[in-house]
């Protein structure tokens, strides 16, 4: 077995990597924007995959635990090169997050002062709107072909919207829904034969190929005994070099626990990172992650790219004998490197045995129904991003089981208004590329700031 081949190649390997790079510029606006970049530029654009080879692999990444978009990214460079395609697509989906974070965290405790930067990236938020509008609009209509897939849509966004129930919930009921449907109804969850007809050229990965690699326990074994000493291995070093009660061995542990059970993405893990990190850990001061979020939220990448800033304050604030900047950079890199291992080695293991039961009825049918509540989780995540981008604050209402965050109307922020509209207007109305509207939003939020 070869883990890093390049016969199986289905695009080359540096045209991919271009395109890779592309996207990860572009990512913006949390799973629903990076999900939408990565449909529009995969599926649309280049057709190197099938949409419903593409709504597949999300929804088994939508079953794990971290960055479901990351985790989309290594399936298809895994599907388009192999285990360097997956590596360097989960490699490039993070790094400009990761320079760009930590210069803004460097910023914040140097200078407190991030204005021109976030003068720019909230430019380029409300054009993410744009993107992720049209990223919902497009997946509904190839993925609920039956009224019943479009039920579960809107109820997976009313549980999630409304009601706050748990992301995994929502996601295994839907699943459930999606299996039992398809013992008692199957034709609902089989797609139209018409649907098949695409005046488009067929893509190189079609929905119905099966990928080469043999899911097999020799495969699995080889590749957790190489990635888990990797994972792990620099936590070990920490502790070696610096002991257990530094800052840098306890952020190692804390966040090699948090990897493996952040399901429901960012928003459903902070909560409980920021508890652990202002009460337990004292390595933030209280409104401090919301501080770190709001950057998070400007930047390209993950959300939980934001635990990134946790580490770096938390070790420039108690460097121990190291230099304080040495300290929060060694920090910073330590955490994103255990938050994200994970991400290669779920796919890599997992990614053979999911494809060989592509054909299994039970499963597809299952995911079926994964894949129509993932309408609703888009179009949720779209109307969390546009009130965090077109608002300053929002208020909480409870009403018994009923759960609202609505936003506070007079804090809306005209600026990210009209650069949204602009945004909605380039895109849907002129078909602008997304690489030019969001350099046009971009320089409209800077001249914003210099003005305003």
């Amino acid at each position: 077995m070869s883990l890093i081949s390049r016969d199986q190649d289905l695009v080359p390997l540096r045209e991919a990597t271009k395109a890779w790079f592309k996207i990860s510029l572009q990512t913006f606006g949390g799973p629903a924007g990076q999900i939408a970049v990565m449909q529009r530029s995969l599926v649309d654009e280049h057709r190197w995959i099938g949409e419903r080879r593409f709504l597949h692999a999300l929804s088994y990444c939508m079953l794990l635990p971290g960055p479901e978009a990351q985790q989309l990214a290594v399936y298809v460079g895994w599907l388009l090169n192999g285990t360097a395609g997956g590596l360097i697509a989960g490699v490039l989906f993070v790094l400009p997050g990761l320079l760009a974070l930590l210069g803004l965290s460097a910023l914040y405790v140097g200078l407190g002062d991030t204005a021109l930067i976030t003068a720019l990236f909230a430019g380029l938020a409300p054009a993410v709107l744009a993107i992720v509008t049209q990223a919902v609009i497009k997946v509904a209509g190839r993925a609920l072909h039956h009224r019943v897939l479009i039920g579960l849509a809107v109820a997976a966004f009313i549980a999630l919207a409304a009601f706050a129930v748990p992301f995994p919930i929502v996601v295994l009921a839907a699943g459930i829904l999606g299996w039992v449907i398809g013992r008692v109804r199957p034709q609902i969850m089989a797609k139209p034969a018409q649907a098949k007809q695409d005046d488009r050229p067929e893509p190189l990965i079609s929905d119905d190929a099966l990928h080469h690699a043999a899911p097999t326990l020799r495969r699995a074994g080889i590749i957790l005994a190489i990635g888990i000493p990797l994972w792990l291995g620099p936590v070990a070093l920490a502790f070696a070099l610096t002991g257990a009660d530094s800052v840098s061995t306890q952020q190692g542990l804390f966040f090699s626990g948090t990897a493996l059970v952040t399901f429901g993405g960012a928003y459903a893990v902070l909560s409980y990172v920021a508890q652990k990190a202002v009460e337990t850990y004292h390595w933030l001061a209280p409104g401090e992650m919301v501080r770190g979020l709001a950057l998070a939220e400007t930047t390209p990448g993950p959300l939980i790219m934001v635990v990134q800033f946790v580490a770096f304050l938390g070790a420039f604030r108690d460097p121990g004998t190291l230099n304080p900047w040495a300290a929060a950079v060694v920090a910073s890199l330590l955490t994103t490197w255990v938050t994200f291992v994970p991400c290669f080695l779920f796919i890599f293991v997992g990614a053979p045995y999911v494809e060989r039961l592509r054909g299994n009825r039970s499963l597809s049918a299952a995911l079926t129904g994964i894949t129509a509540a993932v309408v609703g989780v888009i179009a949720n995540l779209a109307i969390y991003f546009a009130t965090a981008t077109l608002f300053a604050s929002s208020h909480p209402y409870d009403w018994g089981p009923l759960h609202l965050n609505l936003p506070v109307v007079t804090t809306l922020k005209p600026v990210a208004l009209v650069i949204g509209a602009i945004a909605m207007v380039l895109t849907f109305k002129l078909r602008w590329p997304v690489l030019r509207t969001l350099g046009v939003c971009a320089l409209l939020g800077l001249a914003a700031g210099f003005v305003l």
